[in-house]
């Protein structure tokens, strides 16, 4: 059983990104979507977490809800772990479902990029992408240019396409695999000399 429509992937620390995210790309993508369907959108994001929750279960089972991934690309998102774990999980529900002939294969990952594609591994350069480096300003004053609406017009022409994405995905099995990163190892020794 989905629980969720879409799961935003992005790398959480430093750079523009995640307050791009934040800012701009998930609110107005909840909106544009759920004006679109005839049903809730429900999307996850990270930030969802409750405090006190337990964040690696919690990303694991929703990614495993989820019916597509939308990844935010960076350079740097490929070298993350968690985004290449999220990236892996769909990639590999997509060579499930495209095997098992019981349900039509489709595209379970429909990545976005934030900015410099030049970067990209190969396997991503394999995959049509949607281009917001044109908009991937992160400030919430964003919103009062004029700028900001044409950013809205090409998330609205990316909805077009990605309710269709999301209405072929495959019936939900508890089967499907989730990739998780190894836990880190042992903490590194403190640099500060102990008195």
């Amino acid at each position: 059983m989905y629980e969720y429509d879409v799961f935003i992937s992005y790398r959480r620390g430093g750079g523009d990104a995640p307050d791009w995210v934040r800012n701009h790309f998930h609110p107005r993508l909840q909106r544009i979507l759920d004006d679109n369907v005839d049903y809730d959108v429900k999307i996850f994001l990270e930030d969802g977490v409750p405090v006190g929750g337990k964040w690696p279960q919690v990303v694991r089972d929703a990614l495993q809800r989820a019916r597509i991934l939308i990844p935010v690309c960076s350079p740097k998102y490929f070298r993350d772990e968690w985004c290449l774990a999220e990236w892996h999980t769909m990639a590999k529900r997509e060579e499930i479902v495209a095997g098992s002939g019981s349900a039509k294969p489709g595209r379970l990952i429909y990545p976005v990029i934030f900015s410099d594609s030049e970067n990209f591994p190969g396997y991503a350069h394999e995959r049509r992408m949607h281009s917001f480096r044109d908009w991937n300003k992160p400030h919430p004053q964003y919103q009062n240019t004029p700028e900001y609406l044409d950013f809205d017009r090409e998330l609205a022409l990316m909805v077009e396409d990605l309710v269709e994405v999301i209405e072929q995905a495959p019936p939900w099995s508890p089967e499907w695999p989730v990739e998780t990163p190894p836990p880190p190892g042992p903490p590194r020794p403190s640099k500060l000399p102990r008195f």
